[in-house]
């Protein structure tokens, strides 16, 4: 990988909060209706997600985390992104981040956000993972090989850290805006779709474009790309995995936002990559 895309993703995070955590909006948005805040004590430390539990689902039931992009809050992901209403059967969780610094404006570490690395902040963010996921089990019919991640920006690169940290627990990852850094070796198959825009000014195209490559060696995929789905401005092809691991990229012509279609392919793109039964 080249380094400027390494260093890309070690800082992304740290610019990617310029326009979402100034805005009125990201600060006083409210969740839908039916989303429950609920808390957990992980490393001594209360942390906080929003929960939406589907009504009147028989059965065991998917989960799928969503986390929001440094600067941000998961009320806004909750409220904006719309996956409340794409995808009425599944359990949702819209984690809160803490406060974490970052390089270029966040020096000081006071808006919130997730770790980039294995080991960085004391794997507080996958100690929450695992918190979470643990305490539902425990009270609702989980189905272990529906269990899902995705997120914008900094939650996107923390969906691709959970392939690194928990490849046994999560079925498939969701990446609007976000990448998977390039020192990571030895991943095992996942299947990813990916939403990028043409024009991002922080995690660059090109950058993004790597991922899509390095996703495409591990998960035995194709050269060639098939047409998949369109979706809002989005347009997704398909690149067949030869283990069971497809890639789907999503491509629009905006930058760094969460686009409109983003939230219906990724819910299609998970229902149809459970993991493979026993």
């Amino acid at each position: 990988m080249h380094r400027c895309f390494l260093l890309g993703l070690a800082l992304f995070s740290a610019v990617s909060l310029s326009a979402q955590a100034k805005s009125r909006d990201v600060l006083t948005a409210k969740a839908p209706e039916g989303l429950v805040e609920k808390s957990w004590t992980v490393d001594g430390v209360k942390r906080t997600a929003l929960l939406r539990v589907p009504a009147g689902v028989a059965g065991q039931v998917a989960v799928v985390f969503c986390w929001h992009g440094h600067g941000g809050r998961a009320t806004a992901a909750a409220g904006k992104w719309g996956y409340d209403s794409a995808d009425t059967s599944s359990l949702l969780v819209f984690p809160q981040g803490l406060p974490t610094v970052s390089p270029l404006v966040d020096k000081e570490g006071r808006l919130p956000g997730w770790q980039t690395t294995v080991g960085s902040e004391g794997d507080r963010d996958i100690h929450l993972f695992d918190a979470i996921l643990t305490d539902l089990k425990k009270q609702y019919p989980v189905d272990e090989r529906r269990i899902f991640s995705m997120g914008h920006s900094n939650g996107a690169a923390f969906s691709y850290l959970l392939w690194q940290a928990r490849p046994e627990m999560v079925a498939a990852i969701g990446s609007v805006a976000g990448g998977l850094r390039g020192d990571v070796k030895g991943l095992p198959p996942m299947p990813v779709i990916h939403v990028a825009g043409e024009k991002d000014p922080v995690v660059k195209f090109s950058w993004q474009q790597a991922t899509f490559a390095a996703v495409r060696k591990i998960n035995g995929c194709a050269e060639e790309a098939k047409p998949w789905a369109k979706a809002g401005v989005i347009e997704a092809t398909i690149y067949a995995s030869t283990k069971g691991a497809p890639l789907v990229t999503g491509i629009h012509g905006g930058g760094h936002e969460y686009p409109k279609g983003a939230t219906e392919l990724i819910v299609r793109f998970f229902k149809e990559n459970p993991k493979p039964a026993k």
